[in-house]
């Protein structure tokens, strides 16, 4: 069995994706059409073509401008439906996915439109192909906590079927120290609490999302082997990091994935996952995640295995569907293994 049939095969959960991120060429075209938004490209060439960033502000500023396409309600079931399609052709059984609500409804989008519109994609994929999913709204770091927690008490009526919240966003000048307040409150109203930290930002900034924010998770966290002694904290305590090496190569963030920190990561004892973050943006999704890691950093099929188990210990999911996951891989690798001995 190769590589490429393993990883395939790999049961695993993916808890690191934008979902304004995973909006595919021809699909951004369709749906600027159907919504009459202009924009300037003509095809999908010339959009794949502008796809080049020289840093994390860079895609942001397109990654804001392409939001403008998704209007209606079904553009977000959409958008979301095609995504978990696509999760599931990589064997992913959980996905929890961001949703940057803000940069909707700071343009006029109605926030039902939004809610509803992802929610009914989740459903739709619960129902059709039995993949579980979740949503985290993620706050913008570079607007005020004062709209953090505006946004958190209009999203009361959905509050039962929010897997959380989380932080993204340029990094730079935008501690997680600035949203403390709301994330207490997302912890006192019973959220799970994520953080991006440590992509672009210093060891700090991943240390303030830990102790201030008191984070269960951190999405990148690359920057903490700038600290061995955060490094021992997280190990200690078993915070997850959802890294994403595609993406983080995409942003020239590291000049080539073979110096990607991934490895060094793991090796410290980390529970490392490996996810795709903006899909669409990077060129891979979970599988060609892993795949390229393999192929950069030699990993083995236990390192791999060992992902696919941190993805699911990492999960907000139930005990009973983590230990049916943790079954799966199982399965999965004795599978492989008879290939191997056929």
């Amino acid at each position: 069995m190769t590589p490429e049939q393993f990883v395939a095969g790999l049961p695993k959960a993916e808890l690191h994706m934008h979902i304004e991120g995973s909006i595919e060429p021809a699909q951004f075209l369709r749906l600027a059409q159907r919504n009459g938004v202009a924009i300037r490209w003509q095809t999908q060439e010339e959009l794949r073509a502008a796809y080049s960033f020289t840093n994390l502000q860079d895609f942001l500023d397109l990654y804001y401008d392409g939001c403008r396409v998704l209007v209606q309600p079904q553009d977000f079931h959409d958008v979301t439906r095609d995504y978990l399609r696509r999760a599931l052709a990589d064997h992913v059984l959980h996905a929890e996915m961001f949703l940057g609500v803000q940069g909707h409804t700071s343009r006029g989008v109605p926030l039902t439109a939004v809610m509803e519109g992802v929610l009914s994609a989740m459903e739709a994929a619960r129902v059709e192909d039995a993949i579980s999913s979740g949503v985290i709204v993620v706050v913008q770091r570079h607007r005020s906590e004062h709209e953090a927690l505006a946004l958190l008490d209009a999203l009361r009526p959905w509050y039962d079927r929010l897997l959380g919240f989380g932080l993204g966003g340029a990094e730079m000048g935008n501690p997680p120290s600035k949203f403390s307040v709301f994330f207490r409150r997302c912890r006192e109203r019973g959220f799970n609490v994520v953080a991006h930290a440590g992509e672009e930002g210093p060891a700090a900034y991943v240390r303030e999302a830990v102790e201030l924010l008191q984070v269960q998770r951190l999405d990148h966290g690359n920057a903490c082997l700038d600290d061995p002694a955060l490094v021992a904290q997280l190990a200690q305590a078993r915070i997850p990091l959802t890294v994403c090496p595609l993406s983080n190569l995409k942003l020239r963030l590291v000049p080539s994935l073979a110096a990607h920190p991934l490895r060094k990561l793991m090796d410290a004892g980390l529970c490392v996952t490996v996810n795709s973050d903006d899909p669409s943006y990077f060129g891979g999704y979970v599988n060609e995640n892993y795949l390229a890691c393999q192929r950069a950093l030699g990993l083995e099929r236990d390192d791999m295995v060992s992902l696919a188990l941190n993805s699911f210990e990492a999960a907000f999911i139930t005990r009973e569907q983590r230990l049916a996951a943790f079954r799966a891989i199982d399965a999965w690798v004795a599978h492989s293994e008879q290939e191997a001995v056929a």
